[in-house]
């Protein structure tokens, strides 16, 4: 039997040292996250912050600034990709480098700790406090929200993080392994860092956006089921049938089905930096689905979030322990 066992493992190990690395390098990121001034991933932020400043014109015609943003992408994600990607096949362990990106992928999935803080401010009404938390995590202002607007922006990221977090990252690794991975979670910061919902990068984020929907619409939805079972029947048929379907499409699906589960409204008007000192309005759907979030939703929606994390590392354990198990009672 343990030869049986000894032969099995050997011939599906690539399987086996994928999951281990796969569930590590998820703890350790949920465990022990990078200081964010450290996260690789903030520094691509800050350089695509930086070439937009050049490069970004509002005032030119829209084709322009639509060219502009895709070849700013391919600039941004095509050189840093290939050496990556060049450097990992070159690796005589490459596990520990595909750990490592895997680690890296995972940082946002720190938000959990500061929606906790967010839920004890807003709670002892200090508003302050809460706009600043918020503020590094998101790509609008939070200079003016009331503490309604702060526990609908922390439910919404508490809601759509782990859609470019753990689902990404599971699916794309399975998938196409760390060089897909890689490139779906560089494209989704850049769709961050120039969201089109702002007018400032309405045309010139537009490809990075349409690429970035296109490649997390499984993740988003996977993600989007394990939240939605737990909501019952209204929140599965959100899941399949949302009411409204606004840029940015993927977030405002997952924010649908979050809203019908905690059963409150989310979404609405926002404010974004025009670059100039100044904030600029921008009129969007509401998610209606109940009355208005307070601080426990967060609470709430924080323990969806773990339950449907659990969801998932469950499977990564499962998926390689029922394989095995049918290698061995086929052998």
């Amino acid at each position: 039997m343990a030869v049986e066992f000894t032969k099995i493992f050997s011939q599906d190990s690539q399987l086996y040292i994928g999951a281990i690395v796969l569930l590590m390098s998820i703890l350790i990121a949920r465990m022990a996250p990078l200081p964010r001034p450290l996260q690789p991933l903030e520094w691509l932020t800050d350089l695509a912050k930086s070439l937009s400043l050049k490069v970004n014109h509002t005032h030119r015609a829209s084709s322009q600034q639509f060219i502009a943003g895709m070849l700013s992408t391919i600039l941004l994600v095509l050189p840093f990709w290939l050496i990556i990607s060049f450097f990992i096949e070159l690796a005589e362990f490459p596990w520990f480098f595909e750990a490592l990106i895997i680690y890296v992928c995972l940082q946002d999935d720190h938000f959990r700790y500061i929606a906790n803080e967010v839920a004890i401010s807003i709670r002892r009404d200090n508003k302050a406090r809460a706009r600043a938390l918020l503020l590094p995590w998101l790509n609008r202002s939070t200079q003016s929200l009331s503490s309604v607007g702060l526990s609908k922006v922390t439910i919404e990221r508490v809601a759509n993080t782990p859609t470019y977090g753990l689902a990404s990252t599971v699916l794309f690794y399975c998938i196409g392994g760390v060089p897909l991975l890689l490139m779906a979670r560089m494209i989704k910061q850049l769709d961050s860092t120039w969201p089109v919902n702002n007018p400032q990068y309405r045309y010139f984020g537009m490809p990075v956006y349409a690429l970035s929907a296109v490649l997390h619409f499984i993740p988003a939805k996977l993600w989007s089921f394990t939240l939605a079972i737990q909501g019952g029947p209204k929140s599965l048929a959100t899941l399949c049938n949302p009411d409204i379907n606004a840029t940015p499409i993927i977030e405002y699906q997952t924010n649908a089905v979050i809203a019908s589960a905690l059963n409150i409204e989310l979404a609405g008007p926002a404010k974004f930096s025009t670059g100039k000192s100044t904030e600029q309005k921008v009129s969007m759907p509401k998610l209606k689905y109940g009355p208005l979030p307070l601080d426990g939703d967060i609470q709430r929606a924080l323990k969806l979030n773990s339950i449907a994390f659990s969801l998932w590392t469950v499977s990564i354990v499962l998926l390689p322990v029922i394989w095995g198990t049918l290698r061995i009672l086929n052998g």
